[in-house]
């Protein structure tokens, strides 16, 4: 990873009375409603302090999410009870899980850019694995051109995303959009102000 202890530098970073990134959906994943289905399986991939997975859960979906983080696991998991929704919580390292086959309906994955591209590719070959047929990918990203505005985001130019690196990437999905943009985030401290980002939608044959 791009920390010498990601546990530990994630733990600090969400030990805050507030949300790291805010309490409302990544807006890339809630502008998506059409690919959601009451009832699917979902998993978010690194999912913080649970804003995204309890937004999936709220719109219907069975969610499982994990984080490194101990500190956000347990401000997720609270964050679940207080809207009234189960979601699975639980502490994992996203390069030592075990990737299931054939698991999920929908995946999120997003801003989960903390990884060098060898461990990126560990990463995304596990998300194909883990989709079930149909299954659909929901992936936002920052663009290498996010090294300028400074708004969130890793500081390393190689951990961050261009449309061929996804095309590459997702060759055995159905890419079904695939956007490079800049517009202002507003998602709590961590992410504010104009950025570039990528989206991806894609399902699996």
């Amino acid at each position: 990873m791009s920390f010498a202890d990601a546990a530990k530098t994630w733990n600090q970073r969400y030990s805050r009375e507030d949300f790291l990134f805010g309490e409302a959906p990544n807006a890339f994943l809630a502008a998506s409603m059409a690919w959601l289905v009451p009832g699917q399986r979902a998993l978010s991939i690194a999912d913080g302090e649970g804003r995204n997975s309890v937004w999936l859960a709220r719109q219907g979906l069975e969610v499982d999410a994990f984080d490194i983080s101990t500190v956000a696991v347990d401000k997720a998991s609270r964050f679940a009870a207080r809207h009234g929704v189960p979601v699975r919580h639980v502490v994992a390292d996203i390069l030592q899980i075990e990737w299931p086959t054939a698991c999920y309906d929908l995946i999120a994955a997003i801003f989960i850019q903390f990884a060098a591209p060898d461990e990126r590719a560990f990463v995304f070959r596990g998300i194909v694995r883990a989709l079930r047929p149909g299954g659909v990918l929901i992936l936002q990203g920052y663009r290498p051109e996010q090294l300028a505005y400074r708004t969130g985001g890793p500081p390393l130019a190689e951990n961050l995303y261009t449309e061929p690196l996804l095309r590459e990437a997702f060759a055995e999905l159905d890419i079904r959009h695939l956007a490079s943009h800049d517009d202002v985030v507003r998602e709590g401290a961590g992410h504010d102000g104009m950025s570039a980002l990528i989206d991806l939608v894609a399902v699996k044959p």
